[in-house]
């Protein structure tokens, strides 16, 4: 499992890849709950400064959750235990007191958004493509945890826009919005600038950007989203989510029923 969530750290700069390259980067749960982890380790050392994120390769930051383990599920409940786990790992991405960059290039959708949508600061290669595919692909959901993350970040409309055409955002649009601060041309540029501006935020005063992060986090957060089961439910346990899933895994349209 360590070679598909690589880590290391120098200087104060933390570095996380994911690195299923072949699949382009689709997360296990076991990286998942590593990338947690590293989490709590980064916030517990003083002497980290900064975070990077990013995908192994020039094709994919992360492209989502590995869609072969849906096929365990058998109802609502993995669909709610599911989503409350991605959410724990999602907050802990979030609390963690040391800045996040995320460097994406390629793919960024699904679980890989997500986890883009909780960092700090992001930057993209000029081929980035940013999104939710899942009223296409699996038939799915988000948790209210992350509706209200990235309603925070891109605005309710745009979430909407992006859920239910499907698409894909790419580099220039992210940018225009406020979704990137910068696009660079290639993958190579990308890892540079990543390593430049790691460096330029972990020369600043920690406390100023803790109390920043955690200011803004509470403001996002005004209540607690944990009246969401009836409506994860409603999709893990439908027939179209079984539907979209085995249609994904044998790369045909699937046909979709709305129960």
């Amino acid at each position: 499992m360590t070679e598909e969530l690589l880590y290391e750290a120098s200087a104060g700069i933390g570095r996380i890849t994911f690195n299923r390259p072949q699949s382009r980067n689709a997360l296990t749960f076991a990286m998942y709950d590593r990338l947690a982890e590293i989490c709590a380790e980064a916030d517990a050392d003083r002497s980290m400064r900064a975070l990077i994120l990013t995908g192994a390769g020039d094709r994919a930051f992360a492209a989502g959750t590995d869609i072969a383990q849906f096929r365990a599920f058998s109802g609502a409940r993995d669909g709610i235990e599911y989503e409350a786990r991605i959410d724990r790992v999602l907050t802990a991405l979030e609390r963690c007191r040391v800045p996040t960059i995320a460097a994406i290039v390629g793919a960024c959708t699904g679980g890989g958004a997500a986890i883009a949508a909780c960092c700090d600061l992001r930057i993209g290669a000029a081929n980035l493509r940013f999104g939710f595919p899942i009223a296409r692909t699996l038939g799915n959901c988000l948790s209210l945890s992350n509706y209200r993350r990235l309603s925070a970040l891109i605005g309710p409309a745009r979430v909407k826009d992006l859920i239910f055409t499907a698409r894909l955002m790419e580099a220039d649009e992210a940018r225009s919005i406020g979704l990137l601060s910068e696009v660079l041309p290639t993958a190579e540029d990308l890892g540079a600038r990543a390593e430049a501006l790691a460096e330029q935020v972990a020369g600043y005063a920690p406390l100023t950007l803790q109390v920043t992060k955690e200011a803004l986090r509470r403001l996002n957060e005004t209540d607690k989203p944990d009246d969401d089961g009836d409506l994860i439910a409603r999709c893990y346990a439908s027939h179209d989510f079984r539907e979209g899933l085995e249609a994904f895994l044998s790369k045909r349209k699937p046909a979709w029923q709305g129960r």
